[in-house]
Order: C-alpha cells, then sequence, then structure tokens
C-alpha cells in the first residue's frame, strides 16, 4: 500500500535536484525522503509539510547532547509545535476521518482501546523519530558503499532485482544505529561474563554483524553473500517496528537513484567521511557527490 506514495516521493527528490552537477546529496535526497513519507502515511496536510519538515529535523536534537545553542533553540521550539500539531490533527481526524494512520488510531479508540490522546501523541512522536534519521542514514551509507565498491554496485544495475539483498548488506555491514541496550532476563553468561537478572547490557550491533564466527569474511561489502540474519533491526520483542517501511524507502530511493543518476561518484572518494558525533547512530553529516 506504502509503495506508490515511496516511489512518487522518491521521484519527487530527484526531480528536485535533476540537472545540479554537485550536491550535498544527504541533504538533497536521503534526509527529506523518510519524513515526507512519514507525513504521507500520518495524513499530515500538504500545506503543513514545510512546518512538519522543519519540526521533524528540531525534534531529532533531543538525541544529540553535543548540539549548539541554535540547534537547541531549534529543538524548544519544534517540540512543543509538533506535539500541538498532533493533538490537534487527532481532534480533526475523529471529527472527521481520512485513510490515513492518525484516523486508523482514532478509530482504535473508538471501538474502546485504552488509549489517551496523549499516548497517541507520544507513539506518533516515536513513530516519526524512530524512523526518520535512522533510515536518512540507511540510504546515505548505501550509497556511500556501493560508490566505493563498484563491482558491487555494478551487480546492482546490471540486475535490479537484487536491491533486497544489497540492502540486507549495507544493513549488516554499515547498520544506522550502533549500539542498544538490553535487561538481562535470567541468569547467563555473555562472552565468558556471568550476568544476573535485571542488570543492564550495553550492545554493539555492529559488532554483532561483523561476528567472523557468523559471517565469512566479515569486514568484506558483498551482496552476493549468502543472506545469514543480522541484527540491525534488533530482535525478538524488540524487532524495529518500522523495518519493512525503512527497507523499502531504501530499496526504492537506491534502484531510483542510479537509474536517474548512472554517472554518480563520490566528489571526494578518498576523503574521511564527515562522520555525525551522534552517539549511538552511525551516519554522515553530510555526502557530496557528482552527478
Amino acid at each position: 500500500k506504502c509503495r506508490p506514495q515511496v516511489e512518487a516521493i522518491v521521484d519527487a527528490s530527484l526531480d528536485r535536484i535533476e540537472g545540479q552537477a554537485t550536491f550535498d546529496l544527504l541533504d538533497a535526497f536521503c534526509v527529506p525522503i523518510p519524513i515526507d513519507v512519514i507525513a504521507a502515511i500520518l495524513g499530515v496536510d500538504h500545506e503543513r509539510l514545510v512546518e512538519f519538515r522543519d519540526w521533524s529535523e528540531g525534534v531529532i536534537q533531543g538525541l544529540n547532547p553535543f548540539r549548539t545553542p541554535e540547534e537547541t533553540a531549534h529543538m524548544e521550539r519544534a517540540s512543543p509545535a509538533l506535539s500541538a500539531y498532533f493533538l490537534e490533527t487527532i481532534a480533526a481526524r475523529r471529527a472527521e476521518p481520512r485513510d490515513d494512520l492518525i484516523s486508523d488510531m482514532t478509530r482504535l479508540q473508538a471501538d474502546g482501546a485504552p488509549l489517551s490522546d496523549e499516548e497517541l501523541r507520544i507513539n506518533l512522536t516515536a513513530l516519526l523519530v524512530g524512523g526518520n534519521l535512522t533510515t536518512t542514514d540507511l540510504i546515505g551509507n548505501a550509497v556511500r558503499l556501493l560508490l566505493l565498491n563498484p563491482a558491487e554496485l555494478a551487480k546492482l544495475r546490471a540486475d535490479p532485482g537484487v536491491i533486497n539483498a544489497v540492502v540486507e548488506e549495507v544493513l549488516r555491514y554499515e547498520p544506522p544505529v550502533d549500539i542498544t541496550g538490553r535487561i538481562v532476563s535470567g541468569e547467563m553468561e555473555v562472552g565468558g561474563c556471568p550476568m544476573k537478572a535485571g542488570e543492564a547490557m550495553t550492545l554493539m550491533l555492529r559488532a554483532a554483524n561483523r561476528d567472523p564466527e557468523t559471517y565469512e569474511d566479515p569486514h568484506r561489502f558483498d551482496v552476493s553473500r549468502k543472506h545469514r540474519p543480522h541484527v540491525a533491526f534488533g530482535g525478538g520483542a524488540h524487532i524495529c517496528i518500522g523495518a519493512p517501511l525503512a527497507r523499502l524507502e531504501a530499496q526504492v530511493a537506491l534502484v531510483r537513484l542510479f537509474d536517474r543518476f548512472p554517472d554518480l561518484k563520490l566528489a571526494e572518494p578518498e576523503a574521511t567521511p564527515a562522520w555525525r558525533t551522534l552517539p549511538f547512530f552511525r551516519g554522515m553529516e553530510r555526502l557530496d557527490v557528482v552527478a
């Protein structure tokens, strides 16, 4: 159901950068796609989209302990504005439902689900924040890896049908979330360390995804790799609720980007990536490319 919306949003993003010789792909392409997709799914009114993008980028700063005073001011302005918008829209959709997620949530309330408007607002904000920066970084990391590994990109060009394998290898090799936490459910031993129920663990997902006991030659980016489950989206009860949507956005974005820009190159392939200084996340500040 979401694919036509995602395809239209990706195409619109590509239209905006068509004809540019050099540009920051992150800012022009990777950042707006997830925000616009979640806005379409939630049912954000088109005339409020510019504001919604601004609020979305502001609330993300709540995850950034190194934010500047300007970024803090943006966050403090955006958070109450986004909350007010969600509560206003929940009330509007209750009165006049549409074909969108906020309307679906109000229907659940009407059918007896024990959810307050404040709980709906919190969940809507979590969906926005959780699926925004991470999907941006998934797309950005994928483009960089493919441009640095032309033999792997050639496989995608020869057969766009391998895009699922491409996205899964990016998720394994350079996942957008580096670190997560878990609470020990019972006595166990992890890596020779005894753990008791209730103790907290901090886990490195990228290390698990490059475990040599699980993956052959784990530090090689190989889209033809025999698929083995990775933990980029967590697992079990903690599996990422937005995983299918993130995969879809990345699949559509990558195929259409390289189709529209067949000669795309990194502006400085030898340069050290401008990794964002945001704990727990693995993504770049910018990605300059030449079309």
